[in-house]
């Protein structure tokens, strides 16, 4: 899976992760066949397999579910550079806010999670930012990182 540069992304890098949460493996694939050839020839026993196309952000993708004895995972293929893709940078801008803002901010995102919200959606509930939380995240990355 090396050559797909494969980066773990999501709540568990940056420790807002619930007992629910599931391993997020974000990869740069420029052949989305190989890609899935590839998921496909390595999980495709694991449990609860899943493997789908669709459409992220108006870019095709490839979606890929399973579950191992400990952990649920969900990799993720587009053909962009896992530093570009949207699940990298927001995890980037979400490390930031909860380095800037401290504990009370990481303790109420955990409670989101529990309650049900999505990481983007609870930041978004708490900064107040309106809209569609996975967009209005991005708007702080411009004053915060140079990607």
């Amino acid at each position: 899976m090396q050559d797909f540069h494969p980066v773990l992304v999501g709540t568990i890098p940056i420790e807002i992760d619930i007992p629910e949460s599931d391993l997020d493996i974000i990869c740069e694939c420029k052949n989305l066949e190989a890609f899935k050839s590839r998921l496909m020839a390595l999980f495709s026993e694991k449990d609860h397999f899943k493997i789908e196309k669709s459409n992220v952000n108006k870019i095709p993708s490839t979606v890929c579910n399973f579950k191992t004895k400990h952990f649920e995972f969900e990799v993720f293929g587009q053909n962009i550079p896992t530093h570009k893709q949207y699940a990298y940078r927001h995890m980037l801008i979400e490390y930031q806010l909860l380095n800037e803002k401290g504990t009370n901010l990481k303790k109420a995102i955990i409670q989101l999670k529990k309650e049900g919200y999505k990481s983007e959606p609870a930041f978004a509930k708490l900064l107040e930012l309106s809209g569609n939380p996975y967009e209005a995240l991005l708007t702080l990355e411009t004053k915060r990182i140079d990607c």
